[in-house]
């Protein structure tokens, strides 16, 4: 009768299992560097640690959490849309030129949104139903993006903005307007990943797409809603870029969309598809931005973020590799 309750004694408990679980999540590791990260430097120089810093940290890349939340669904279905940056400039353009020529500020606000979610839908319907990787389409849609915003624009600058479109700068209950985008989308993104079946459609379709069809998933389906998910995010995220400044410059942001893939990838989405969190992909674009500039403040060339990025993907992706293999491994017994 002994070995039976030693057996259940060794066993792991459901609490036992939760806790080890926790301690190793990405979300938790990615919160713990950036705390280090300001304690660290604060203690070098403590002007990093100071008002003015932290709201250039959070408010000026706010735009790029909420961009990072989109990509990580597309990534966790197993696709890529790298004409995000582009498409984000286009888009911040379309916004600031219907402002200035006299349109409603909300629809100056809403119909970029509209126009993202149009234009990705309709990359997604081409990656689905035309079985075009989506590597390929993207790169073909950033050049178009990115080559035909100079011809049309020459990239001029957008002024004399109207009063009142700047919602970026917008401070409701004293809370500037980028905080409550970053934290309120990447919350309900969250939970709508886990709860919906939807949500979880793209676990299943990014994690094995066949074993997806036969449970009666249909991948094309999914794969366009999950673009079109993206393009929300995607069309929020140039509206918040268009009215975080007095002025828009007709320009695509420079290598905006590694740092929104980056994100996504260092937050924890698997490369392969299949897993990942958008509350990591958040954490991830605050610790990038925290990393640019922490770097000034030790007086290091700011260049050196986009190694530091390169390196950050590299440890990423082969400890994703690394903890598939271990997966097989344990399958294989």
């Amino acid at each position: 009768m002994a070995a039976p309750e030693a057996t259940t004694a060794l066993a792991p408990t459901p609490r036992r299992r939760w806790v080890p679980r926790i301690a190793l999540s990405q979300e938790l590791v990615l919160f713990l560097a950036i705390v280090a990260l300001f304690v660290v430097v604060g203690a070098i120089n403590p002007r990093f640690v100071a008002e003015r810093n932290l709201q250039s940290i959070f408010l000026g890349n706010a735009y790029i959490a909420v961009a990072a939340i989109g990509m990580s669904m597309v990534i966790i279905s197993g696709n890529i849309d790298i004409s995000v940056g582009s498409l984000i400039g286009v888009l911040a353009t379309v916004s600031g030129t219907l402002a200035v020529a006299g349109v409603p500020i909300v629809l100056s606000w809403v119909i970029p949104v509209l126009l993202s979610i149009a234009f990705t839908t309709t990359m997604g319907a081409m990656v689905a139903y035309l079985r075009i990787p989506s590597i390929v389409v993207s790169l073909g849609f950033l050049s178009i993006l990115k080559g035909g915003l100079i011809v049309v624009t020459g990239g001029a600058w957008i002024n004399a903005l109207p009063e009142g479109f700047h919602l970026a700068q917008m401070k409701p209950f004293g809370i500037p307007m980028p905080i409550y985008f970053m934290v309120i989308l990447t919350i309900a993104a969250a939970l709508w990943m886990r709860l919906s079946a939807t949500g979880r459609s793209i676990y299943a379709v990014g994690g094995n797409a066949e074993a997806a069809r036969l449970s009666g998933i249909s991948r094309e389906r999914t794969v366009v809603k999950v673009f079109a998910i993206h393009g929300f995010f995607v069309g929020i995220a140039a509206l918040l870029y268009a009215t975080q400044l007095a002025i828009i410059q007709s320009t695509v942001p420079p290598n905006l969309e590694l740092t929104i893939i980056t994100a996504s990838v260092v937050g924890g989405v698997s490369i392969l598809g299949g897993t990942g969190t958008v509350v990591g992909s958040t954490l991830a674009a605050v610790l990038l931005a925290a990393i640019g500039s922490s770097l000034i403040f030790i007086n290091v060339s700011p260049y050196w973020l986009r190694a530091v990025q390169g390196v950050l993907i590299l440890v990423t992706v082969l400890a994703d590799m690394w903890r598939r293999m271990r997966q097989a491994r344990g399958r294989g017994r």
